[in-house]
């Protein structure tokens, strides 16, 4: 039985380099630089880091930032992070060419963030990201390739 990565606390981590879609790569191999996990970012952080790694065409590591917003936030605003770190994870699945899973998780998240539709918090253009959520879920319901378009989070 070989050891399990570990970081610094002991808490299981997968050390493995990855691809610019967060895809595991043997070790030794070149990988992208990974977002680093734990931070704690302003509201603003958060988008603006998310958004960057967006329309850099790494939402993996954009879910990252959102999922750190997740779970280092208490109250209703959790379930806004959490629908937000779908929606990247399911442009992944988009870019990856897994329709069937980007079709789900972007389904999923834009019920998620439903509830911050009408006065979204921080500037996040909620309509507009559920529309482009549904818009691509159902594109790659209906082709086998979809271009992964990156959301804009505030909006334009």
């Amino acid at each position: 039985m070989t050891d399990r990565d570990r970081d610094e606390a002991g808490r299981a981590r997968n050390a493995r380099p990855r691809d610019g879609l967060g895809r595991p790569l043997p070790y030794g191999a070149d990988g992208v630089e990974r977002q680093p996990e734990g931070i704690e970012r302003s509201p603003e952080d958060t988008i603006s880091e998310a958004q960057r790694l967006l329309d850099a065409g790494r939402p993996f590591h954009a879910h990252e930032v959102f999922e750190d917003a997740w779970k280092s936030t208490d109250g209703p605003e959790r379930e806004l992070w959490r629908g937000l770190a779908q929606l990247a994870v399911g442009l992944t699945h988009v870019a990856r060419g897994n329709g069937n899973g980007a079709a789900s998780l972007l389904e999923r998240g834009a019920d998620n963030i439903e509830p911050f539709r009408e006065a979204g918090p921080h500037g996040i253009d909620i309509p507009g990201l559920q529309g482009w959520a549904r818009s691509m879920a159902e594109e790659v319901k209906v082709r086998a390739r979809v271009e992964p378009v990156a959301p804009r989070l505030l909006g334009q």
